[in-house]
C-alpha cells in the first residue's frame, strides 16, 4: 500500500519498530506507488542483515521545522494559508516540489508574473532588459521589493522562477545580485528584488535549470483526484506556467526541454529510492548487486524517457534569444538535472572523472536541504563505491552502473544539443 509521507518523528518511530532487513523488501511495487513501467518489471531487492540507513529529513529553508510565517499576499492563490513547508523527503517524490507549483500569483505579484512572460518571448536582450526599464520607471520592482518577506515559502518559490526568467533573459544570469560590479551592468532595483527573493529561499544561485524547469510547470488538466507530485508529473500532460514561445504558438523547443527535464525527474523517483536503499550497505552485502541492477534498468528507462522526448523537441521552433538563454545556462554548469546528480552521488561518476570542486559546482544551483542530502549520499554510498577498485561479478555489475549513467548524461547532453541547434536535426546517437 502507499506509504505517507513521515514527519521526522514518525520516521523516528518507524525506524524502532522496523523488521530486520531479512524480512521485507527494499522498496514498495510500483503499481502501488504509481511507478513507471519499466520500474514495475524490477523485481524487488534482496535484503541482508545490515540495518537501514535513513537520510534524516532536511529541514525547509527557514532552517525550522513547520510553522508559520508573516501575512501573505498571495496565499488566497494556491491554498496554502499557513505558509508552513512541509519536510522535504527526496524518496518520496525527488526533489519535485512538495506540491504543484503555484501557477497563478495574485495581488502586486502579478506584475512578476506579467512582466517573465513578456521578457520570455523578447526577441533578443534588449528588449528583455527595457522590459525591466520600464517596471523600474513605474517604481513596480521597489513595491515588489518591499512584499518580499510577506511571501510564504511556497510563493517564494513561485517568485524565484519568474526572477529566473527574467534574469537569463535579459543575459544577467551570471551576476551576483549582490556585488557592486552588477550594479553597473543590470538594473539595480532589479538586483535588489532578486537579493531580497534569494534571501527569502535560503538559495543564493536559484537562476539555474532546477528553478526554471521544476517550478515552471503544470498539468494541462485538473487531476480529478490527489495523487503523488511524481505521479502527477508523470502521468498528466504538462504545459509551462510562463511560456517561452507566444500564446496560440507551438511551444518552443526551450519550453520543450524544461518540461523533459521535469518528467525526467518525476520518472527517476526509482533512483531517489535506491539511492536510500544503498546508503549504508556493505559492498559485499548480498543486497547490493540486486540493487545495482535495478539501478541499471531504471537508468536505462530514464534514457529510453530521454529519447521519447527528442523527436517533438528537435521539430519544435526555436530562436537565437531562447539559444542565448541555454548558451548562458550551459557556461555556469546549470544545466545538469538533479536526478543525475542523485545518481552520481551513489556512483561516483563526476567526483572520479572531474574532481570534487566540479561536483560541488554543479550543486551550487540546488537548494540547501538538496546539497544536504546529496552531501549525506556522498558520505553513506562511499563503501559501494569500493567495488569500482575490485574484480567479481559484484564489481562488474556496480561498473554497469557507473556506464549505464555515463550513457543517460551523453542522452541527455545530446537532447541540450538538439534544443541549442541553430536548425531541427534529430538526437545525436549516445555512445
Amino acid at each position: 500500500m502507499t506509504p505517507t509521507p513521515m514527519t521526522t518523528t514518525d520516521a523516528r518511530l518507524a525506524l524502532r519498530a522496523t523488521p530486520p532487513r531479512g524480512t521485507g523488501t527494499a522498496t514498495a511495487p510500483a503499481e502501488a506507488r504509481g511507478g513507471h513501467p519499466a520500474a514495475e518489471r524490477i523485481p524487488p531487492a534482496r535484503t541482508g542483515a545490515h540495518p537501514a540507513v535513513r537520510i534524516p529529513v532536511q529541514p525547509g529553508p527557514d532552517g525550522a521545522r513547520p510553522g508559520s510565517t508573516g501575512p501573505d499576499d498571495t496565499a488566497a492563490a494556491d491554498g496554502d494559508a499557513s505558509g508552513a513547508p512541509a519536510p522535504h523527503d527526496p524518496c518520496a517524490h525527488g526533489f519535485l516540489p512538495e506540491r504543484p507549483p503555484v501557477r497563478s500569483m495574485i495581488g502586486t505579484w502579478t506584475r512578476l508574473d506579467a512582466m517573465a512572460r513578456e521578457v520570455a518571448v523578447a526577441p533578443d536582450r534588449a528588449t528583455a532588459v527595457a522590459v525591466v526599464e520600464r517596471a523600474h520607471r513605474a517604481d513596480e520592482l521597489t513595491a515588489l521589493r518591499q512584499r518580499v518577506s510577506r511571501l510564504s515559502p511556497r510563493n517564494a518559490e513561485a517568485a524565484s522562477m519568474r526572477i529566473a526568467v527574467i534574469a537569463v533573459s535579459c543575459g544577467w544570469s551570471a551576476l551576483d545580485p549582490q556585488a557592486p560590479a552588477a550594479r553597473e551592468v543590470a538594473n539595480e532595483a532589479f538586483l535588489e528584488l532578486w537579493a531580497a527573493i534569494a534571501h527569502r529561499i535560503d538559495h543564493d544561485q536559484f537562476v539555474a535549470l532546477p528553478t526554471l524547469a521544476l517550478h515552471n510547470w503544470a498539468p494541462e488538466r485538473k487531476p480529478r483526484r490527489h495523487i503523488p507530485i511524481d505521479q502527477l508529473a508523470r502521468t498528466e500532460q504538462l504545459v509551462p506556467i510562463v511560456r517561452w514561445a507566444p500564446e496560440g504558438q507551438p511551444l518552443s523547443r526551450l519550453d520543450r526541454l524544461m518540461l523533459a527535464a521535469t518528467r525526467l525527474e518525476a520518472h527517476g523517483i526509482w533512483l531517489f529510492r535506491l539511492a536510500d536503499t544503498l546508503a549504508g550497505r556493505a559492498p559485499d552485502d548480498s543486497s547490493t548487486p540486486t540493487a545495482l541492477r535495478r539501478l541499471v534498468r531504471i537508468q536505462h528507462a530514464l534514457r529510453a524517457q530521454l529519447h521519447s522526448e527528442a523527436a517533438e523537441l528537435a521539430s519544435a521552433p526555436a530562436t537565437d534569444q531562447q539559444r542565448a538563454v541555454l548558451g548562458a545556462l550551459a557556461e555556469q554548469g546549470a544545466l545538469e538535472p538533479p536526478v543525475l546528480q542523485a545518481a552520481d552521488a551513489v556512483l561516483g561518476i563526476g567526483g572520479r572523472r572531474l574532481g570534487e570542486g566540479r561536483r560541488q559546482h554543479l550543486r551550487r544551483h540546488l537548494p540547501a536541504q538538496h546539497r544536504a542530502w546529496l552531501s549525506a549520499m556522498d558520505r553513506h554510498c562511499a563503501p559501494v563505491r569500493t567495488l569500482a577498485h575490485r574484480g567479481g561479478p559484484d564489481a562488474a555489475v556496480y561498473r554497469e552502473a557507473q556506464e549505464s549513467l555515463i550513457a543517460l548524461r551523453r542522452t541527455y547532453t545530446a537532447l541540450v544539443h538538439t534544443a541549442a541547434a541553430p536548425t531541427p536535426g534529430p538526437l545525436r546517437k549516445a555512445a
